[in-house]
């Protein structure tokens, strides 16, 4: 009797023991001190029942191989506990094991068909494997949970993706009257109106998620695009200005403000903005110069235009409007009707079958009967 009480109380004090051995590594897991809690958790007998929690604290410390490694023994000894195999599934997926991953979320859904989570999941391994049936889990995804959001937004992307922007439209509803701000959903919402080429509607979009406090080079540059389009080149300038914050080297986010301020008039600015663009693009620049030529034009700087046209047609010798600026450029700067008679007649003869070919005709026949009027 008095054998049986001492082994009684020897089991009872052992399990006393490693229960106070647990809560100490309980206790250090939760506060951070991973390393501590998987040593604490590896010091006791049986480790069955701690599996998961040292696969969640190798997992914490960035460790996955050896979280594997634990999660792979807690699912062996715990074969019928399936949110071991849910965590253990989505760990798969996160280190690339697709194959491994897509089997046990199947097996997943066998157990459970009515999980949205579970068909969500198995949508992303799908998707990482390019396999067109991962839309299909999204829908499943909805189909049992009208509210999840993540679903909501693969779907209306892909809708997006196909240019099926009611149905993009559609979705993205749904989930913003669950969800108001949802980032994602805002910024798909915005992405809709503007390939739709509704820049009003988008312009509200974009705002929105400056709102909520998300700035980046894209959205401040859809935001220009879209105020252009709407002939507010005011705000088209002001985002643009902002995008290139993020670039301040992107010559064509700088030629396009040149271009805005263009439209308002402000020359100086305009040619300020594609000055610096042309110094650092290193492509062809024939278009560039050209702009910049007419910019010059308008502020009667007739010898810098002429310059920019002559260095348009240096990139793009076969660019027949920056010649024919250049020869109307040169007709205002230059006073020799005679050496203006001469480039008119030698452009007609070039280009018998040009568009410009009708003006240059009828200039010519301008300054041949103002040259006989100043003779006689």
């Amino acid at each position: 009797m008095k054998l049986f009480l001492w082994f009684v109380c020897l089991t009872f004090a052992v399990g006393l023991s490693a229960q106070n051995t647990n809560e100490k590594a309980d206790s250090f897991y939760a506060n951070g001190q991973f390393s501590k809690a998987i040593e604490t958790y590896k010091s006791l007998e049986n480790l069955d029942d701690v599996y998961v929690k040292i696969a969640k604290a190798y997992l914490a410390l960035g460790n996955y191989g050896k979280a594997i490694n634990n999660y792979e023994e807690a699912v062996k000894t715990d074969s019928e506990n399936v949110l071991i195999k849910y965590e253990y599934a989505k760990l798969l997926t996160r280190t690339n094991k697709y194959n491994e991953a897509n089997q046990l979320f199947t097996n997943l859904i066998e157990l459970d068909s009515l999980n949205p989570s579970y068909y969500y999941e198995l949508g992303l391994v799908l998707e990482k494997q390019k396999d067109t049936s991962a839309f299909q889990q999204f829908e499943n995804t909805f189909n049992l949970d009208h509210t999840h959001q993540k679903a909501i937004f693969k779907i209306a992307k892909q809708h997006l993706m196909k240019r099926n922007f009611l149905d993009a439209h559609s979705f993205i509803d749904r989930g913003l009257d669950s969800y108001e701000d949802n980032i994602e959903l805002i910024s798909l919402k915005a992405q809709t109106y503007y390939h739709q080429e509704h820049y009003t509607h988008a312009i509200v979009w974009f705002n929105k998620l400056l709102e909520l406090g998300e700035k980046s080079e894209f959205i401040h540059e859809k935001l220009s695009i879209s105020y252009a389009q709407n002939s507010d080149y005011i705000e088209a300038i002001n985002h643009r200005k902002q995008a290139l914050r993020y670039n301040p080297y992107d010559a064509n986010a700088m030629y396009v403000v040149g271009v805005y301020y263009e439209h308002l008039n402000n020359f100086k600015q305009a040619e300020n903005y594609i000055t610096k663009a042309l110094q650092l693009k290193d492509q062809s620049l024939s278009e560039e110069y050209e702009t910049l030529g007419t910019i010059y034009n308008r502020q009667k700087k007739y010898e810098k235009a002429i310059n920019a046209f002559q260095k348009s047609l240096k990139e793009d010798p076969s660019n027949i409007t920056s010649e024919f600026f250049m020869l109307r450029t040169k007709d205002e700067f230059y006073a020799n009707v005679n050496h203006k008679i001469k480039l008119y007649e030698n452009f007609v003869e070039r280009h018998a079958k040009s568009y410009f070919t009708g003006f240059a005709q009828r200039r010519l026949k301008e300054l041949k009967e103002e040259k006989f009027l100043n003779e006689n």
